[in-house]
């Protein structure tokens, strides 16, 4: 890894120690391996300004990763071939688990507002960027179609909603993605939890519907699974 992402990844990892090891490792792990992360600051999709959401943000990580590369692009020490980071976004995330809202509040201190909600129950007010990673699958249909129309309705215009779901067409690759997400409701004491996932032609359209333009991007370089990251732009 080169050195400057080696020392962004540290940085962004280094505050979950005070929530415990496994907090620190869980997000080293993540940042390391989950290309989704260091894809948003390559491709400089965010806007510098204004205010982000994080909906099902978990202990924080995305926020975590941008507070640290403000800094760290702010010191001088940032990829030349990068784009600036975002430097002026306020960062917020909500997240429906306690000890995830806890670990996360530990690690951004000030840097971030982090809320204990149900995201059926969050009053979302208008932003300029809304994040939305492996959230909807845990939904049910309605519940995914309503989370899309609040997510349209708060989003200023020209604002971006960053939306990563399975492909449902992808074969063997969706499987492996729906072990990983069974998995991951397992250790969240969710056992046999239900997962409700759809094509990636699905997921476009039901953007598109809600006034979007939308580009997808395959989001599982270097993984076995089928993720896909929707960039979608809110243009009525």
């Amino acid at each position: 890894m080169d050195p400057l992402l080696r020392q962004l990844l540290e940085t962004a990892a280094r505050p979950y120690g005070e929530a415990g090891r496994f907090a620190r490792h869980l997000a080293k792990g993540k940042l390391r391996h989950d290309p989704v992360y260091f894809s948003l600051l390559r491709r400089g999709w965010l806007p510098d300004q204004g205010s982000l959401v994080d909906l099902g943000c978990g202990q924080g990580l995305l926020l975590s990763l941008l507070k640290a590369a403000k800094e760290q692009h702010a010191a001088g020490r940032w990829p030349r071939d990068w784009p600036a980071p975002p430097t002026r976004l306020a960062l917020r995330g909500v997240d429906s688990h306690a000890d995830r809202v806890r670990r996360a509040r530990r690690a951004l201190g000030s840097g971030a507002q982090v809320d204990l909600c149900d995201l059926g129950d969050f009053d979302l007010r208008p932003c300029s960027a809304i994040a939305l990673l492996d959230v909807l699958l845990y939904l049910g249909e309605t519940q995914q179609e309503r989370m899309i129309e609040k997510a349209a309705a708060a989003l200023e215009p020209g604002g971006l909603l960053l939306l990563r779901e399975a492909d449902a067409d992808a074969g063997f690759a969706f499987q492996a993605t729906k072990c990983s997400a069974w998995f991951d409701a397992a250790m969240r004491g969710r056992f046999g939890q239900q997962l409700r996932c759809r094509s990636a032609a699905h997921w476009s359209d039901a953007l598109a519907r809600r006034g979007f333009a939308v580009d997808a991007e395959p989001m599982s370089r270097g993984t076995p699974f089928a993720n896909v990251l929707f960039v979608a732009r809110k243009v009525v």
